[in-house]
C-alpha cells in the first residue's frame, strides 16, 4: 500500500518526523519498506502569471510566452496548448533541478531566447498528466513559491501488508493505527449527501441469486453527470497510490477504495438492458469482455454481475466494457457490495486477473462499511460531476454476518507475553483499536472486534494486539528451554541431505518445486490410466486449477523449471529436486507419501574450453549420476536392466536401476512425443530414485578393502547374439558362473552391420579375474573363462565373434 503523508494528516494529527513515524508503524506491525520525498524539488518553482502568447513565427507549433515572475517579466518557448494570457502556471528558472535530474537553463529554441521552463504536472513529479502546462488558482501572485502554497512537499510511504491485515488496504486503516500508536484521535471523513426524488426502488432493483457467493449488495443512484478530468487534489492521491487518472466517476470510486478499502464500481445506467442487477453465478462456457478488452471463458466458479439479460461485471474483480462509464455517460448506478473472500479468489485465479479491488476482496473488506462508502462516493460525484442523487439505497442484505464475541484472559495475556499489563490498559489498547470491550470478572474481557478486522478470531489475536500496542520493545526477551535431543535426525533427513550434497558435488542446482500441480500433468507425460500416478490427492480450495491437486511425481515440477530457464535464454541445465510425492489411497485413509530424488539434465553437459570442446548431454550422463550416486552411499551391488513400459521415456533408451535385486529407480531419455506434448524442443534425460527404497542399504561409511596383493588376468569375451539380448543379462552369466574369481565384467564395446545380420549386434565385454588368496594360473583361468563362454550361450542363444 502506498500512501501519501498529507493524506493521512487528514485523518489523524501526526507530530513526529516522518522517519520517527516509519519507524513507530514498522514497529506496531505494518512494516514501512521505503519512503519516497515528493515535491522537495520543487523549491525554486514559482507562480508566473502569463502575459502574452504569440505563436513561434519558424516554428508552428511553438509559442512565444512572457510572463510575469514576480521579480521580472520572461520570455519562455512552449508547446502547450492550454497557454492563454492571465493564467497563472508554474515556472522554473534557469539553475532550477526538477525532480527527474534535469536541471533548466537559458537557452534558445528555432532562434528565440528561453529563459526558464513552464512546467506540466509530471515534469513536477505530482501525476503523470502531460496534456499541457499545470494551471495554478489565479489568486497565486507571481513569484509565489508554489510548492509551499499549495503544500506539496509530500512523503510517498510504501507500506507491506500482510495478508491476515486488509484493513489496512486503506488510508483510513493506516490514519487508524497511526491513531492507537500514537493515541491521537481519529478524524473519518464527513458524509453529507443531498438526495432528490425519484427514489430509487423506482429505478432500479437488485436480486442475489447467489447469497453464499454475494452476502451484501448495495446500490445507490446519481442522474444527470458531466464526465470530465478530476480536481487537481484527487488526481495527485491516486498518482502517489499508483493509480492512472481517467474521469470524474470513475475516480471517485477509486478515491474512495483508497481510501476506505471499499471496492466500488460504476455501471452506465442507461445501458444496463433492464435497468437492474442480478447476482448470478456464470454459465459453463459463457463468454465476458471485461474493461481491458480481453474475452473470457467463464466456469461456474465464477460470480456474475448481470443487468437481467447479459453479464456487465465480474463480481469483485474487473467491470465490463459493455456498461463501461464513457463521455456520454449522464446517468450512474454504484455498486457496494461485500463479497464472499473465497469466492472471488477462486474466480481471479482462474481468470488470471488480479486488480485492487479484487485484492481487497480476496483477503476480505467491511460488511458493515458498504453503505458507507457508498453514501461517500455519491457525495463526492455530486461534488464534482453535479448530478441529482437518488432519494435512498437499496441494501440488499439477505443473511446478516456478525463478528463473534472473544474472551480475552489477563492472566494468560500477562503469562504469554512475560508482562504485567493491568486490565484496564489492555481494555483501553482495545478500544483504541475499536474494539468493544465488557468485564465479565476480575480477570476477564469480553471482546467484540470491528467488522473490519477479519484478522481477529481467537483470543491469541487479541493478544498480540496488545503486544503491538505495549511496544514489542518493552517485552522481556525470554527464550524458551529447550532439552537437547539425543537422536539424531530421522534416516530419511539425513539421506536426503546427503544427496543433495551429493548432487551439488555433482554440479547440479537444487530446486524446489510446488507439491500442488495441474492434473493434466498426467496427460502431458502420457501416464496410463490405472496408474498410482493418476491417484491425485485434491485439494478442497485449490488457488487455481492449475495446482488443484498434489504431486505424484517431481518430473512435472522440474520440466516447468525447464521451461522457465527456456524462457529466458538458459537452454542447458543440470536440475534436482528431493521431495515427498502424494499417492491418494482414497476418500477413507490417508495419502501414501514418498521422498524421491528427481534429477534432470538437458543441453550441453560440457561447455566449451581450452581443453575441450562442447558436448551435448545424453543417456549415459544422467546414468553415470546414478551409478555415482549410488556409490557414494556405499550400494555396490547394483545394475541397470532395459525398461520399456514407463510411456514418458523413448524405447531403448530408459532403464530400471536395481539394487540386490529389487526395483529402486529409473533412468531415461523423454520421447519425442513426451517433449511435443510439453512444447520442449530439445533432449531431456532424467533419473528417479525412491528413497524408501535403498535407506535400509545406504551407508555413509565405507569399509576399506585392501589393495589385491596377486596379479588379475584379463580375458575378452565377444558374442554375438539377437538385438533383445541385453548386455546386463549376460555380466549377470558372467558374475554367476565364475564366481568370486571374477572381480569385474565390464561392457566395452557394441558393433551392429557388417557381416552381422540385421537381426544381431556383437557385444565385447571385458573379464578380470583375480584371487585374494593366491595367483591364478593360466590353466585355471582358461578353464573358467571356457565355462563361462559355453553357459552365455547356452543360456543366451550367442556364438563366439569370429575375428
Amino acid at each position: 500500500m502506498r500512501v501519501s503523508l498529507n493524506w493521512l494528516k487528514e485523518y489523524v494529527q501526526i507530530d513526529v518526523e516522518p522517519r520517527a513515524l516509519a519507524d513507530g508503524l514498522t514497529m506496531a506491525g505494518l512494516e514501512v519498506e521505503a519512503m519516497e520525498p515528493l515535491g522537495h524539488a520543487l523549491d525554486k518553482v514559482v507562480a508566473a502569471r502569463i502575459v502574452s502568447v504569440e505563436r513561434h513565427s519558424r516554428a508552428d507549433k511553438l509559442f512565444v510566452c512572457h510572463v510575469d515572475t514576480g521579480e521580472r517579466e520572461v520570455q519562455v518557448i512552449s508547446s502547450a496548448p492550454n497557454l492563454a494570457p492571465g493564467a497563472v502556471v508554474p515556472i522554473a528558472l534557469p539553475g532550477t533541478r526538477l525532480p527527474d535530474g534535469r536541471v533548466v537553463k537559458e537557452t534558445k529554441m528555432v532562434g528565440e531566447p528561453s529563459v526558464g521552463m513552464l512546467l506540466a504536472e509530471d515534469e513536477m513529479g505530482l501525476t503523470d498528466d502531460h496534456s499541457g502546462i499545470m494551471i495554478l488558482p489565479s489568486v497565486l501572485a507571481p513569484g509565489t513559491p508554489v510548492a509551499s502554497a499549495l503544500n506539496l512537499k509530500d512523503w510517498a510511504l510504501d507500506i507491506a501488508l500482510t495478508p491476515n491485515r486488509p484493513d489496512c488496504a486503506s488510508v483510513l486503516g493506516i490514519a487508524r493505527e497511526i491513531s492507537a500508536v500514537t493515541g491521537q484521535r481519529l478524524n473519518k471523513p464527513e458524509i453529507k449527501i443531498e438526495e432528490s426524488t425519484p427514489p430509487i426502488e423506482t429505478l432500479t432493483s437488485v436480486t442475489i441469486e447467489d447469497p453464499l457467493g454475494c452476502p451484501r449488495y448495495a446500490a445507490g443512484m446519481i442522474m444527470g453527470v458531466e464526465l470530465k478530468p478530476s480536481p487537481f487534489w484527487m488526481r495527485y492521491r491516486l498518482h502517489v497510490s499508483g493509480i492512472r487518472s481517467i474521469n470524474n466517476i470513475v475516480d471517485v470510486t477509486n478515491y474512495v477504495l483508497l481510501e476506505l478499502g471499499q471496492p466500488l464500481h460504476a455501471f452506465d445506467y442507461d445501458r444496463l438492458k433492464e435497468n437492474r442487477i442480478v447476482v448470478r453465478r456464470a454459465k459453463r462456457g459463457e463468454r465476458f469482455t471485461t474493461l481491458d478488452g480481453k474475452t473470457h471463458t467463464l466456469s461456474t466458479n465464477i460470480l456474475m454481475i448481470c443487468d437481467g439479460k447479459r453479464p456487465v461485471a465480474l463480481a469483485g474483480i474487473m467491470g465490463g466494457l459493455n456498461s463501461e462509464i464513457f463521455a456520454g455517460s449522464k446517468n450512474v448506478l454504484i455498486e457496494s457490495a461485500y463479497f464472499d473472500p473465497l469466492t472471488v479468489r477462486k474466480g481471479a485465479k482462474e481468470l488470471g486477473i488480479s486488480t485492487e479491488a479484487s485484492y481487497r476482496f480476496e483477503r476480505g473488506v467491511d460488511f458493515d462499511g458498504v453503505i458507507r462508502a457508498l453514501q461517500r462516493a455519491l457525495m463526492l460525484i455530486s461534488k464534482l460531476a453535479g448530478g441529482k442523487i437518488a432519494r435512498g439505497y437499496i441494501d440488499e442484505y439477505p443473511r446478516r454476518l456478525e463478528t463473534p464475541s472473544i474472551d480475552l484472559r489477563i492472566d494468560r495475556t500477562n503469562r504469554f507475553l512475560g508482562t504485567s499489563i493491568s486490565r484496564e490498559k489492555i481494555a483501553g489498547f482495545l478500544q483504541a483499536l475499536e474494539m468493544q470491550t465488557g468485564e465479565l470478572e476480575e480477570n476477564l474481557l469480553r471482546v467484540k472486534p470491528p467488522s473490519f478486522r477479519v484478522d481477529l478470531t481467537r483470543e491469541i489475536d487479541l493478544i498480540e494486539e496488545v503486544a503491538r500496542l505495549e511496544g514489542y520493545e518493552k517485552i522481556p526477551v525470554t527464550y524458551p528451554a529447550i532439552k537437547p535431543s539425543e537422536e539424531g535426525d530421522a534416516p530419511e533427513i539425513s539421506v536426503a541431505e546427503r544427496i543433495a550434497e551429493i548432487m551439488v558435488g555433482f554440479g547440479f542446482t537444487e530446486v524446489i518445486s510446488y507439491s500442488f500441480i495441474s492434473p493434466t500433468s498426467a496427460d502431458m507425460l502420457g501416464v496410463e490410466k490405472q496408474s498410482e500416478l493418476r491417484s491425485f490427492v485434491k485439494l478442497l480450495n485449490p488457488l487455481s486449477t492449475e495446482q488443484s491437486v498434489m504431486r505424484t511425481s517431481l518430473i512435472p515440477g522440474l520440466l516447468a523449471s525447464v521451461k522457465t530457464n527456456f524462457s529466458y535464454g538458459e537452454r542447458s541445465l543440470k536440475i534436482f529436486e528431493v521431495g515427498k510425492v502424494f499417492i491418494s489411497q482414497g476418500a477413507e485413509k490417508l495419502p501414501v507419501e514418498k521422498r524421491f530424488l528427481t534429477a534432470l539434465v538437458t543441453g550441453l553437459y560440457e561447455h566449451k574450453s581450452w581443453y575441450g570442446g562442447e558436448r551435448f548431454a545424453d543417456f549415459y550422463d544422467i546414468k553415470g549420476v546414478a551409478e555415482g550416486l549410488l556409490k557414494a552411499f556405499g550400494l555396490d551391488n547394483f545394475f541397470f536392466r532395459a525398461d520399456e513400459t514407463t510411456p514418458w521415456y523413448r524405447p531403448g533408451a530408459c532403464s530400471s536401476i536395481y539394487v540386490e535385486g529389487k526395483v529402486v529407480g529409473t533412468v531415461g531419455q523423454l520421447s519425442s512425443l513426451t517433449l511435443k506434448r510439453l512444447e520442449i524442443d530439445q533432449d531431456v534425460f532424467i533419473l528417479e530414485i525412491d528413497l524408501a527404497s535403498i535407506l535400509d542399504k545406504a551407508g555413509y561409511a565405507r569399509r576399506f578393502k585392501p589393495f589385491a596383493k596377486f596379479p588379475g588376468v584379463v580375458r575378452d569375451l565377444s558374442v554375438v547374439v539377437g538385438r533383445d539380448i541385453q548386455s546386463a543379462r549376460i555380466e549377470d552369466i558372467i558374475k554367476a558362473e565364475g564366481g568370486e574369481l571374477v572381480e569385474s565384467a565390464k561392457l566395452f564395446d557394441l558393433y551392429a552391420g557388417g557381416k552381422i545380420s540385421s537381426s544381431e549386434k556383437a557385444l565385447t565385454f571385458r573379464i578380470c579375474y583375480r584371487s585374494r588368496e593366491r595367483t591364478l594360473d593360466g590353466r585355471e583361468v582358461n578353464k573358467l573363462h571356457e565355462a563361462i563362454i559355453n553357459k552365455v550361450c547356452q543360456q543366451t542363444g550367442a556364438r563366439l565373434r569370429e575375428a
